[in-house]
Formats: structure tokens, C-alpha cells, sequence
């Protein structure tokens, strides 16, 4: 194929808030540098027509030479590729990273180290109460404080730290029919993280985040970033990592485990890059841009 030409990238356009088309204005400039016409779309824009001729009814009289798909709207995402449109990332991987569930899955499988992680057992709504007592051996198995995670859930939202087995019944409840897994709690890592954006399998940027006041070290829950290097270990893991749930580009969290050895805390596929650029002024949507267009080209 030759360089391409004409690019969309899409977002959700029922999401309010600066942030998601943020990303989108950042990937168009960096296109725009690059030679590259690139095209902000909403995912509501674009009605997919299922059939044995896939189509999309959309206003747009060009399809475009690729996709930068920044949403989570994953049958819009396997309507493009089914009519034969590159997306990065990919809807396969996307799906797996939106799912915490697969994603444990898919990087256990890899042989890369996580958490221990349980994955609590499917309740359909509607049906008997929840039989707390399920839970019991996670509880034995992972003792207090331990770590809930909703399978569903952005910039550390959905994350719970339980410090004993009334807290955690009580979670359970709350969260009711919402599929989540139960996870180990790192307490060499209480409030620090290391967030390193990979793109292609390579290292582009990379920062540190603290929080004082909270176990989880995201910037959009207050914490502070630094500017990092990652050790030679940090960084085969997180490059590992990325390929194993199969993303062209990501945003991988690691955390510091016993004696400072690194785990995955999870692979984000729509890793947002404004926080990344404000702590170290790499601009990680011009390695994207250039990683497409080497592959395309």
C-alpha cells in the first residue's frame, strides 16, 4: 500500500468532557504534520449496515486509508476491519484491555507477572440473591487489605482497596451483577506507579506517579507524575505486555512489587497522552502517526 493518504480517528460522541476529543485533536495535528488529511469522527456518526456487503451509512463520501480508533466501541470497530480498513488498535485488542478479566487472561498466558488475580463467577440479573459465601476462599486465598476491580472502568475509577470481609460483602453487593475480579494487594506499591506508553514495541515516553493520599497513583485522582527511566527489567515487561494483549500502541501500568520487581497492573489501549506530554514534552501521538505510516506504507 502507499503512504496513506486519509485517516479517521474516532471518538465517542455521547461522552462529554474535554479529554476524549482531546486525543482526537492531538492525533489530527500530528497527521497534519506528517502529510497525512486526518478526519475527527464520532462513533454516533457512523451506523454500520451488516450483510454480505458490509457498509456504513455516514456522510463521509471518502473511506479512509486507516483508522485511529479511540473508543471502546468495539462492533463499529469489527464493522471497519470487516470492510477491510486497518485500525490501530486493533478491535481484538481493544476489546481484550477494555475487559480486565481477559486482560489478566491474556498477559497470565503470556507468562507475565501480575497480581494474583480471582476472577469472581458470572450472576445473570435478576436471579437469586448473591451467595456471598462464594467468596470465602478468595478471602483465604488473598487475605485483607485486598484490591476489587470492576471488570469495566477508566482512570482508576471502579477500583476499590477492601480492608476486611464486612467491606468486601458490602462491595460485592453494590457492584451486584457488574463482572469484576478480586486481586492481591501490592503494599510495596501503595500510591506510586510507572506509567510507560509503548508504541510499535518501543519505549516513547515514560513517568512515574505518586499519590499521598490514595492507593491508586492516578493523575486524574490527584497524584503527582515525574518524569521516569524505566530499569532494563520495567522495560521488557511493559513492551511484553503490550504485545501480548496485542496493541499497536499502549500505555502500560507497571507496579512495584517485593524487592522492587516490576508487575503489570494493566495495558491500556486508549491510554490518554496529555498528562504524559505535561510531565515530560514527548508528544506520543507523532509516534503513532509515524509508526502507521511505516506499516502502511
Amino acid at each position: 500500500m502507499a503512504t496513506p493518504k486519509l485517516g479517521w480517528v474516532i471518538y465517542n460522541g455521547h461522552l462529554g468532557g474535554k479529554k476524549f476529543l482531546d486525543f482526537a485533536e492531538w492525533i489530527q495535528r500530528a497527521a497534519k504534520a506528517q502529510g497525512i488529511e486526518m478526519k475527527i469522527i464520532k462513533n454516533n456518526a457512523l451506523l454500520g449496515m451488516v450483510g454480505t456487503d458490509n457498509s456504513l451509512l455516514n456522510d463521509e463520501q471518502q473511506l479512509p486509508d486507516f483508522v485511529v480508533f479511540s473508543d471502546k466501541d468495539i462492533p463499529l470497530a469489527q464493522q471497519l476491519e470487516a470492510m477491510g480498513i486497518p485500525l490501530y488498535n486493533s478491535s481484538k485488542s481493544i476489546a481484550v484491555c477494555d475487559n480486565k478479566i481477559l486482560m489478566y487472561q491474556a498477559l497470565a498466558e503470556a507468562g507475565i507477572r501480575i497480581p494474583k488475580t480471582i476472577i469472581a463467577p458470572k450472576i445473570f440479573p435478576g436471579t437469586m440473591p448473591i451467595q456471598l459465601d462464594t467468596f470465602n476462599p478468595a478471602i483465604v486465598e488473598l487475605g485483607f487489605p485486598m484490591v476489587v476491580k470492576e471488570a469495566f472502568g477508566s482512570f482508576g475509577e471502579q477500583v476499590y482497596l477492601i480492608h476486611n470481609k464486612e467491606a468486601l460483602h458490602q462491595k460485592i453487593s453494590e457492584i451486584g451483577t457488574n463482572p469484576f475480579v478480586l486481586q492481591e494487594y501490592i503494599q510495596t506499591s501503595h500510591g506510586r506507579d510507572i506509567r510507560i506508553n509503548i508504541v510499535g514495541g518501543k519505549i516513547v515516553a515514560s513517568m512515574i506517579r505518586t499519590s499521598d493520599t490514595d492507593f491508586r497513583a492516578n493523575v486524574s485522582r490527584g497524584g503527582s507524575m515525574q518524569q521516569y527511566t524505566p530499569t532494563e527489567k520495567e522495560s521488557e515487561l511493559a513492551i511484553t505486555a503490550a504485545y501480548a494483549v496485542g496493541t499497536d500502541f499502549a500505555g502500560v501500568d507497571l507496579l512495584f512489587g517485593p524487592g522492587e520487581e516490576p508487575l503489570v497492573c494493566e495495558v491500556n489501549s486508549n491510554a490518554h497522552i496529555r498528562s504524559i506530554y505535561d510531565c515530560t514534552g514527548v508528544d506520543v501521538t507523532e509516534s503513532i502517526i509515524s509508526y502507521i505510516k511505516e506499516v502502511l506504507s
